[in-house]
């Protein structure tokens, strides 16, 4: 009974009402989730602590930071080697009340609106054309001031000459190379599962009061939904995928909510306390029921990816590796939640990349609100 309740709260986050929500200090992290990210981002226990509170602080500044720089703001990320967030200024007359908010900032040629723009228009381009299977993905990333577009290796040809040249007429491009991701559902394979219409596992997200919220793709509205031990556990109340990839299950039969993140025995269980958004660069790590807990670093923000079921718009992209069934499950930075478990390519005895759908636009669309500790 302990393993069934357990399982019913794998992962729960609060919506956070501001950036500043109370938040213990790095320093109480689970030492399960120190382990982790020694583990998979090659730190020791004391400069884990030190990033997490780095993090907290920089996701605590963004707001203010980003206000101070006002029409010249060209963008956020987190410098690991800094320890700060770092924003990007297209004028720096606005320097000095960016660094008062305890930011750094460099020098950007193109403002984040900008960029947002023209992903915008590039999605919007898509949405009206076929993208080429050959495009695996595109993001707005202020570092380069561009918006990078991800091709598979060896990609050539006529459509993709053209998405790129629509690409192009939208803004700056970067062009780059890599796998095209694909969703991380599974065939019903054992594990600590749930379980959609019999024959389809995916991994619960995070608890929301009445039931919990995962990936889009595992099951369609009006799905039954049974737990690991194939007892009755609940229903799809919605669903969306592709362009976006999120659902939200209502539970019953005995099964309820708290807020934690599954550990499965490898690390400690996360208590929740928060969702403030970890900006480019910040650690983030993932639970799923096939490949459990790993970490990695987010790579990129609003991302589009193109997986052969159809786009999928605003996903965060990441370098923590996950494996078919993992799907629909946390991830999490220090104490906040962060999403659930879109795609990928790779494995996690190769290393690969991942995406997420944030967790607080699925909180925004269906009404939600998550369980805290």
């Amino acid at each position: 009974m302990r393993r069934r309740i357990t399982l019913s709260l794998t992962g729960a986050a609060v919506l956070a009402a501001s950036l500043a929500a109370v938040v213990p200090p790095a320093a109480q992290a689970s030492p399960g989730l120190v382990a982790a990210m020694q583990r998979d981002l090659g730190l020791s226990a004391g400069q884990a602590r030190t990033r997490l509170g780095q993090e907290l602080t920089a996701s605590r500044q963004l707001p203010a930071a980003q206000q101070a720089a006002g029409a010249a703001f060209g963008g956020a990320w987190f410098d690991p080697a800094l320890g700060k967030l770092v924003v990007g200024v297209t004028d720096p007359a606005v320097a000095d009340a960016v660094h008062r908010t305890g930011a750094e900032t460099v020098p950007a040629q193109v403002t984040a609106a900008a960029l947002d723009a023209a992903k915008t228009s590039l999605d919007r381009a898509a949405k009206a054309k076929q993208t080429p299977a050959e495009v695996s993905g595109w993001h707005a990333d202020p570092r380069t001031g561009s918006v990078v577009v991800t091709l598979q290796p060896g990609a050539h040809g006529p459509d993709v000459d053209d998405f790129l040249a629509r690409a192009r007429e939208a803004g700056p491009v970067t062009v780059s190379t890599g796998a095209r991701p694909r969703t991380l559902s599974a065939g019903t394979v054992g594990g600590d599962p749930y379980y959609i219409n019999g024959n389809t596992r995916c991994s619960i997200g995070f608890s929301v009061h009445g039931g919990f919220v995962s990936a889009g793709h595992c099951g369609s509205k009006g799905s039954s939904v049974v737990g690991w031990d194939n007892s009755a556990m609940g229903t799809f109340a919605g669903s969306s995928f592709p362009g976006n990839d999120y659902s939200y299950i209502t539970i019953g039969n005995g099964w309820w909510t708290a807020p934690v993140v599954l550990g499965w025995g490898t690390v400690s269980d996360v208590i929740v306390r928060g969702s403030a958004v970890a900006p480019v660069g910040s650690s983030i790590c993932r639970s799923g029921s096939t490949s459990h807990w790993h970490c990695g670093t987010v790579l990129g923000l609003n991302e589009t990816i193109n997986y052969a079921q159809g786009a999928v718009y605003q996903a965060t992209h990441t370098n923590a590796c996950a494996e078919p069934g993992d799907s629909g499950g946390s991830f999490i930075t220090g104490d906040q939640a962060q999403g659930v478990t879109s795609g990928g390519f790779g494995n996690c005895g190769s290393g690969g990349e991942t995406w997420f759908q944030p967790v607080n636009e699925i909180l925004q669309t269906y009404g939600l609100s998550l369980v805290t500790g």
